[in-house]
């Protein structure tokens, strides 16, 4: 089953069809893979791991850490003063918070951990860390109980992080849950700042979730000029660091 995913996605039918075997049989033998670490599953199928990494936070922190601190101080100018933000898991809103740290009074909320931990010792801002199960590798809460506490807020400034970035299908996760929660979020913010570097672009995910026509991207200078300017294409306001 590997072998048939190993040059990209495949779906539930065509690998049931190629092996011979029930559509249920071939789930039950994904999800062992993914529990393996073989394969990543995606909506009605899987990619091999060779297509798709998810790296560990802290092996991500020690990535592109220039670009990440251009990327933040870019973003950092886009919070309204005593305005309440959603800011995402992973590295680069990492870097975003700890701008944050001194741009008080706010009300942040966060899928992060580390962010959480980081804000919550800060003066004059309110924490909120969104309940759910937290992704052993990306340290980010999903599940349904951080969608619902986000239903119930508005935002000014909604910061998303990201695995991936194309400028026809948006952002790429590793899991569908991630991209819903990127969806609820982006659906009660007045603005949504993706916040990612370079390297997200042409990659492979699991999952995805589209960019809207009004968000904005932040992106440091290493991104190739025709990447930018299919995402303007797109309606995305791109800024440069």
């Amino acid at each position: 089953m590997v072998a048939l995913v190993r040059e990209g996605e495949a779906s539930v039918d065509v690998l049931s069809e190629r092996l011979g075997v029930s559509a249920s049989t071939v789930r039950r033998d994904l999800a062992t893979l993914q529990r393996d670490g073989r394969l990543a599953r995606t909506y009605g199928g899987a990619l091999a791991r060779e297509v798709f990494h998810e790296r560990s936070f802290s092996e991500s922190e020690q990535l592109n850490l220039e670009a990440k601190s251009s990327i933040a101080a870019v973003a950092v100018d886009l919070v309204p003063a005593e305005g309440i933000v959603f800011i995402d898991s992973g590295t680069t809103c990492l870097a975003l918070a700890r701008l944050l740290v001194a741009r008080g009074p706010l009300t942040v909320v966060t899928r992060g951990l580390e962010s959480a931990l980081l804000l919550a010792r800060a003066d004059d801002i309110d924490v909120v860390l969104l309940g759910g199960r937290v992704q052993p590798l990306s340290h980010g809460v999903i599940g349904p109980l951080a969608a619902l506490a986000l239903d119930r807020y508005r935002f000014d400034v909604a910061f998303m992080g990201a695995d991936a970035i194309d400028p026809a299908r948006g952002l790429g996760e590793p899991t569908v849950d991630e991209t819903w929660i990127k969806e609820r979020a982006s659906a009660v913010a007045d603005r949504v700042v993706v916040l990612a570097d370079a390297s997200k672009l042409d990659q492979q995910a699991p999952a995805w979730v589209a960019m809207g026509p009004s968000w904005t991207l932040v992106m440091d200078a290493a991104a190739p000029a025709e990447d930018l300017d299919a995402l303007r294409d797109q309606g995305v306001q791109v800024l440069v660091t």
